[in-house]
Order: structure tokens, then sequence, then C-alpha cells
């Protein structure tokens, strides 16, 4: 372990890793908020459309649906904030939180984006060795922002159609023909939900198949920020990767071969 404290540690084929501090605690925190309040957004969101739950005697006497809605409308509001300050903290933040990690900004990083799937789906061995977001990984975050932010729209239109006259929310009312409507509104705030979850499974299988194939902390990293990557990842990113896929499509192009 003393080899960790002073910031190095080696892969099984001695290859020296060295400390990057990564994920800045602005990262970190709204992670951790996006992933909470998600949950439980989701459980009183999921309740509100279909109770499951019911109070025996008198409603006057119960506030289940009532603490229900107050509970998501919080939530909400914690989720907005959050996924808010993640966006600005892509211009604000370092370069491993800048905006340039969440597109395929270069033709570099275009062109890697199939090789990237082609790892995950065990075509190729070597990871894509990018201290950040790859350039798939990336991009699969941009969309699942423009998700949040369809959740963030949506459930201002739909919160603003019941509000008082006098509620600041009503102004919100403006995005309903925005969406198609309430009931389209509705219909949207509910399928990006289960997209977000499907992307919550993709994203836990992804996180655990690099954190075994690649000995850099990469779960660690969410909690203290700091990976420990070969050092070639860092002077020059994806290096070992983009070998292999150019001798890889070399044998594939060989006329050799078939």
């Amino acid at each position: 372990m003393s080899s960790m404290a002073a910031g190095a540690i080696r892969y099984a084929d001695q290859e020296p890793l060295v400390n990057v501090y990564v994920w800045e605690w602005p990262v970190r925190l709204t992670h951790w908020l996006n992933a909470i309040s998600i949950w439980v957004l989701s459980v009183t969101g999921v309740y509100m459309g279909f109770p499951f739950l019911l109070a025996t005697g008198e409603a006057s006497q119960h506030f289940l649906m009532g603490w229900a809605k107050l509970i998501h409308f919080y939530a909400a509001i914690v989720f907005t904030l959050s996924v808010l300050s993640r966006i600005l903290w892509m211009f604000r933040g370092n370069r491993f939180a800048s905006w340039r990690y969440f597109l395929p900004w270069g033709k570099v990083r275009w062109k890697a984006m199939g090789p990237t799937l082609g790892y995950y789906l065990f075509r190729l061995r070597t990871p894509p060795g990018i201290v950040g977001h790859n350039p798939l990984a990336g991009f699969t975050y941009a969309i699942v922002f423009l998700m949040f932010l369809a959740q963030i729209g949506t459930g201002m239109a739909i919160y603003a159609a019941s509000a008082s006259y006098d509620s600041p929310v009503k102004v919100f009312e403006l995005l309903i023909p925005v969406f198609g409507g309430l009931q389209d509104a509705r219909w949207i705030h509910h399928m990006v939900m289960w997209l977000i979850w499907a992307f919550f499974v993709q994203h836990v299988y992804s996180a655990i198949l690099m954190s075994q194939v690649e000995p850099t902390a990469t779960m660690e990293s969410i909690f203290s920020g700091h990976k420990f990557v070969p050092k070639d990842d860092v002077v020059e990113p994806g290096s070992r990767f983009y070998a292999e896929v150019a001798k890889r499509r070399k044998t594939w192009r060989s006329p050799k071969e078939g």
C-alpha cells in the first residue's frame, strides 16, 4: 500500500501508474445528488401514477398522496439545481469535467467511438485508455443530460398546470404546448424515466467492467476523485488503444483474410 500512498502502483506487467485527480468535488457531489434524487423521483412518480399503497379509513385522515407529491416536488428541486450546476461546471471545472469530453470533439475521438463500443462488446482487448470520459461514454452522457433537461422541462409543465394562479411556477405553463400538450408531456416524462433507468443499468455494468479490467480505481474515483492510470495515458491519452485499433483494421482489411 505504500506505493499507492506515493502515488504510483503497478499493473501485473509492471507498468507504472500515476495518481491523477480527475473528478473534482462538484462533479462527485452532483453525481450522487442526481443518483439519489432520481431514485426518489422514480419511486414517488410511479406511486403518483399507480398508487400501490392504500390507507384504510377516511381519506381526510391521511395525506399519503400529498406526501408523495411533496417529496417528489422537493426532490425535483434538488435534481434541477444539481443538473444545472453540473452543466455550469462543464465550463468552469478542470479539463476532465469540460463539455469537450461530452462530445466527439475532434477527428480522433469521433473515429474512436465505434472501436470503443467494440471494446465494451469484447471485440477488443485493450481498454480505451482515456483518463476522463472515453468518446462513447462522453457522448452517452451528453444524451443523458438532454434527457435530464427533458425531465425538468416536462416536470415543470406538468406542475404548472395544477399550480395556484399566484404561484411563480405558473409561468412554466408556456412549456405545455412545446411538448404537444399536457398529456404528451406526461407521456414523455414517464418514458424518459425508463430510458434513464436503462442508462443506469448500462452505467453500472460499464463501471464494474472497467474496474475489473483496469486497476485504475474507476469505482473508487467517484468517491475520492483520484484515478491511478498508466503514465502513457496521461502523456498521450488512448495511444495504446488507438494502436490496437489501427492494427485490427489493418488485419481486417488484409487480402489474406478470407
